[in-house]
């Protein structure tokens, strides 16, 4: 059986392949003689766009599940306790694995995904997905007290208007802006977070109907090259929202473990996701989701299901500048690296 610090640089590693909003992986943990403790980095948070700290909160329940989807290919049963200190919101949940049994299949095929997987920037092949997978999809995200809407034809060009114009709506912010380039890094860097140029098209790549992706590159002309004529237009795929009950941040912990659940189950079938958080950045367009699409139950998160190959690439901060050891009653508010007073400097 492997010691604590094994597990925990096991479990840790892992981990921080979750996705995160602009992949800012704004988490850091910590070991002590009894379990792990996953906690908010409130220095990498979104301050903008994600002034609440919303989807800083889903970036650490993706880390949390693909925690436990580690332990699990270990052999053990995670047992997660979510923001179990009133007095402590940065602590986003205690793990503790007092049990085992053998991992399932299925969650052996999970964890494979976990290190491969790729947010999708673009348009999809104009393949069907199988029905059964959404049929999957959907009863997965119930086990993290979640919701999935699969849009129809309708409903998918009412995600498309709202996602556009909240798009057109986020430009006009300077702040929002500036705060994007601090998290886009240019071609040849070597920083281990943020949103590579390697991970999205040089220029715009549309669907039919048109879901618009975030402008990282902001004329600087970075991006993957594509083939294809630049007005040509892809399949939107299947529209989704992810939604919860209610919106506390235990909510969106369980959107953030219930949208990984639901990326690493696509990406096991071969189907790849694109996510849009601009309309549930402003209130207006969420509104409007949450009551046309949603029957009053908060969306978290648009996403878009399709099949294409992918070549995105995309980078992580190692385990050690994540985790640190100690008791719980003595750690501090910086994460292990301390280095979240330099991040929001403009990159490029």
């Amino acid at each position: 059986m492997a010691g604590l610090a094994e597990t925990a640089e096991y479990v840790v590693s892992a981990a921080v392949w979750a996705p995160s909003v602009h992949n800012t992986q704004p988490w850091w943990f910590m070991a002590d003689g009894s379990g792990l403790s996953l906690y908010a980095d409130r220095g990498r948070q979104l301050t903008v766009a994600d002034p609440d700290g919303r989807e800083l909160m889903i970036s650490c329940g993706a880390a949390l599940f693909t925690a436990r989807l580690a332990l699990r290919s270990l052999g053990y049963i995670p047992d997660a306790s979510i923001t179990p200190d009133p007095d402590d919101p940065a602590l986003v949940a205690r793990l503790t694995w007092p049990d085992r049994a053998a991992p399932a299949d299925y969650e052996r095929r999970l964890f494979g995904q976990v290190t491969s997987r790729r947010t999708h920037r673009g348009g999809f092949d104009r393949a069907p997905l199988a029905p059964q997978l959404l049929t999957a999809l959907r009863a997965g995200v119930t086990r993290d007290q979640a919701v999935l809407h699969v849009a129809d034809a309708v409903g998918r060009a009412v995600l498309a208007a709202a996602v556009q114009a909240a798009e057109e709506t986020l430009r006009l912010n300077a702040s929002y802006l500036q705060e994007l380039s601090a998290w886009v890094a240019p071609p040849g860097s070597i920083r281990p977070d943020g949103v590579p140029a390697a991970a999205y098209p040089d220029r715009p790549e549309h669907t039919d109907p048109d879901f618009p992706g975030r402008d990282f590159a902001h004329g600087h002309h970075w991006g993957v090259p594509r083939f294809g004529s630049p007005t040509s237009y892809r399949s939107a795929g299947v529209a989704c929202v992810l939604a919860t009950d209610q919106d506390r941040p235990v909510d969106w912990v369980n959107a953030g473990q219930a949208l990984q659940r639901l990326l690493l189950t696509s990406s096991a079938c071969g189907v790849a996701a694109a996510l849009h958080s601009q309309p549930i950045e402003v209130e207006p367009a969420r509104q409007v989701v949450r009551h046309q699409l949603c029957g009053g139950a908060y969306p978290q998160l648009v996403l878009r299901l399709g099949t294409v190959i992918q070549t995105a690439t995309s980078v992580r901060r190692p385990a050690a500048s994540v985790l640190r050891y100690g008791r719980a009653q003595d750690r501090r508010e910086d994460p292990p690296d301390g280095t979240q007073q330099q991040l929001h400097l403009p990159v490029g």
